[in-house]
């Protein structure tokens, strides 16, 4: 019973583990998918309709019964003065993408490393700044007219980190992990999206033309000048983000998780421990309980030694990720190291499924029924 208890305990920290590093800096985790988001159409920011509002990124939202659909970026009003809008992001976990919830804090948190231009280029904010109350536009990142708004300013070091229209965070996607700085701003204060986002996401989702299936990628309505208008001010798609590929039949529900976009080779293999899923193992009922018992045991002390590994290679690739930030690693130096803890991570799982084939063969044999010839 103890043995029970103890893999029990381990495992779930495990699960633990792997959630919070997905769902780091976030107030709340939505749904999960099988298969990612199209790419991040193109297009333009149109211009802010009036002072005080700030702008919050499109994105490719789901619904169980439409699939993807995009929802429009906007202009919106912070909660309250000194609020900055991090936005959400797909993130992959446990053999799924996850949405990880936007939402209003002192600064921006981690948003999964994902280019969704204006200001949000993967790390940080460049469209403004607040001072004493007042929101300062930079007119190099958002789209204001300064003469109908004087609070602007003009900063043109904003640094575009990666220049991917990949909407997810994950394997064969954006390979990003929140800074120390980020990791900082997760535990400040949050609210979340005001009631006008909410609003604008539920026109967004009775919208039959953005979802990805209708237009393939490339929304009608790419931008609105203001939450939960799609008449005026809007914006349409310059171009798709990338090539659109509909996801196979019930991949949504099916057995296997097959990326189906932009940035989407095939089939996703985890890129880190803190992917991998626990091996599950079924209780022996052969009929013979001595056996049986023996048997479970070992099953036990094998979930509870995999346990054990994934949580040591995960506390590893943690470190190094920890270290790689310290250190500022460049795009190459990142590629080698995310290259090697996808190959560990690969590796450990082949062992692990290697065992308990190897178990299973060692599984007793059922007792034939009393009274029958052997």
């Amino acid at each position: 019973m103890r043995t029970t208890v103890a893999v029990r305990s381990l495992l779930f920290s495990f699960v633990l583990l792997t959630l919070s590093h997905v769902a780091v800096g976030q107030i709340g985790v939505g749904i999960s998918v099988r298969f990612g988001p199209p790419a991040l159409p193109v297009y333009e920011q149109p211009i802010c309709p009036a002072e005080g509002l700030l702008w919050t990124p499109g994105y490719w939202a789901y619904d169980d019964d439409d699939g993807y659909y995009w929802v429009p970026g906007t202009w919106v009003e912070a909660p309250e003065p000194g609020f900055l809008w991090t936005p959400g992001y797909w993130g992959w976990g446990n053999g799924f993408y996850i949405w990880n919830a936007g939402y209003w804090g002192p600064h921006v948190g981690f948003y999964g490393g994902i280019n969704y231009g204006f200001g949000y280029f993967g790390v940080g904010f460049g469209g403004g700044e607040w001072r004493s109350g007042t929101f300062f536009y930079n007119t190099a990142a958002w789209h204001v007219n300064n003469t109908v708004i004087r609070n602007v300013y003009v900063n043109n070091t904003v640094i575009v980190n990666n220049t991917s229209h990949v909407a997810f965070n994950g394997p064969n996607g954006i390979q990003a992990r929140p800074t120390p700085q980020e990791e900082q701003f997760s535990h400040e204060s949050h609210l979340a999206p005001v009631a006008a986002q909410t609003q604008h996401v539920e026109q967004a989702r009775a919208n039959p033309q953005l979802r990805a299936s209708a237009n393939q990628g490339r929304p009608p309505i790419a931008a609105t000048a203001r939450a939960g208008d799609f008449k005026t001010g809007v914006v349409e798609t310059k171009q798709a983000g990338g090539e659109y590929k509909a996801p196979p039949p019930n991949a949504a529900r099916g057995a296997e998780g097959h990326p189906a976009n932009e940035g989407h080779p095939g089939a996703a293999e985890p890129a880190h421990a803190g992917e991998l899923q626990q091996h599950t193992y079924t209780p022996p009922n052969t009929g013979d309980a001595k056996a049986d018992k023996k048997y479970q045991q070992q099953q036990q002390k094998l979930a509870a030694q995999q346990a054990k590994d994934h949580q040591k290679l995960q506390q590893q690739q943690e470190k190094e990720h920890q270290q790689a930030a310290q250190k500022n690693y460049n795009d190459a130096q990142k590629q080698q190291m995310e290259q090697r803890h996808a190959q560990q991570t690969q590796q450990l799982e082949q062992k692990h499924n290697t065992q308990q084939t190897q178990l299973q063969r060692r599984q007793p044999a059922p007792r034939p029924p009393a009274g029958k010839p052997h």
